[in-house]
């Protein structure tokens, strides 16, 4: 028996004392209380407060000493053999500046949080020269199969608002595939005019994740308001959906935002707590980054080879840099991130 369960059990067990006032029983005629409020606004501790039965307890303390160290240390020695192997027998295929590239930019997303679609996009521009639409097939694909490890994490520690992501994917999805199809059409009618409109428009898409970026930095959340589960009435299913129409259609022109869009608007009108966003946001994106990168390698836009070459630095500086975000300075690392990011879009801009 876990704490948590012996003081559950011993809070129930104590009777209350004599000269204590018990609260009367709500009736259920007497609705919300609230004059000119509507159901779907009505704080409901039982709704909004429960626990996901799923949540595991804490870990003991002497769990966390030494076995972690022993299992990352297995996993990143195992996957450093891994690699090792793929270059010793594929290396002709693969390029190592890439997987430097991957390793750099993983660690900074396990460092901050900050997502590596919109790192990794003006990178594979400026650095490498990478067609516009390569880099966005790429991008997105290399994005889709990181989020499964996160999103796996999350899923286990019960930090996902499953309803949520759905509705979210619902609009988002269709979008996204909507975005692909676009770029496709207008690649096929205007050839290479279609690079001048993706710089512009992952340009435009990169200063608005910037300053995104800003303002989630500075977003004072109050834990104390914040709720385990949200009831998702009709008009916010609606909303719901509509945001990740919007989302969708911005990554699927661009791979740029996937989990800074959603992260934000999260943050702002969705009373989850901060653990339920942060997971929440990157399943519903494990989903939408998977659906988008199969539509990409579709229609030609993604380098499988140089997919592989990034995501073997990128797991395992994923991995490291997790592990050291708690002694990380994360408020100045994502200003400094966000401002590259905008004056890699405005670059894109006038390149456009």
């Amino acid at each position: 028996m876990t704490d948590s369960e012996s003081n559950a059990i011993a809070i129930d067990a104590t009777p209350p004392s004599a000269g204590a006032a018990t609260a009367p029983a709500p009736d259920p005629a007497a609705g919300d209380g609230v004059s000119g409020v509507s159901d779907d606004c009505v704080y409901d501790p039982d709704i909004d407060d429960a626990i996901p039965p799923f949540r595991p307890g804490p870990e003991p303390p002497a769990a966390r000493t030494h076995a972690w160290k022993v299992r990352w240390g297995l996993m990143l020695g195992g996957w450093a053999i891994f690699v090792a192997a793929m270059y010793l027998t594929v290396g002709a295929h693969l390029n190592g500046y890439l997987s430097l590239t991957g390793l750099l930019i993983g660690f900074l997303v396990g460092l901050t949080g900050m997502g590596g679609g919109a790192l990794m996009t003006p990178v594979l521009i400026f650095v490498f020269g990478f067609q516009p639409t390569m880099a966005i097939g790429t991008d997105v694909t290399y994005s889709a199969v990181t989020k499964i490890f996160g999103s796996w994490k999350h899923w286990r520690q019960g930090s996902v608002d499953i309803p949520l992501a759905l509705w979210l994917c619902l609009g988002s999805v269709p979008a996204a595939l909507a975005g692909v199809a676009a770029v496709t059409y207008v690649k096929d009618q205007y050839g290479d005019r279609v690079d001048i409109f993706l710089y512009r428009a992952i340009g435009s898409a990169l200063m608005m994740v910037g300053v995104l970026l800003i303002v989630k930095i500075v977003i004072h959340v109050d834990q104390k308001y914040r709720r385990e589960n949200i009831k998702m009435s009709g008009r916010r299913k609606a909303a719901t959906v509509c945001l990740g129409v919007v989302v969708g259609f911005i990554i699927g022109l661009t791979s740029v935002g996937s989990g800074t869009l959603i992260g934000v608007f999260l943050i702002l009108f969705y009373p989850l707590a901060t653990d339920r966003i942060v997971g929440t946001d990157i399943f519903q994106a494990m989903i939408l980054l998977g659906a988008t990168g199969l539509a990409q390698i579709g229609v030609g836009n993604v380098d499988l080879w140089m997919v592989a070459a990034l995501l073997m630095g990128s797991i395992p500086g994923v991995l490291m840099g997790s592990q050291l975000t708690v002694r990380a300075p994360n408020r100045v690392l994502r200003g400094l991130l966000a401002a590259v990011l905008f004056l890699s879009g405005l670059a894109l801009l006038f390149k456009g």
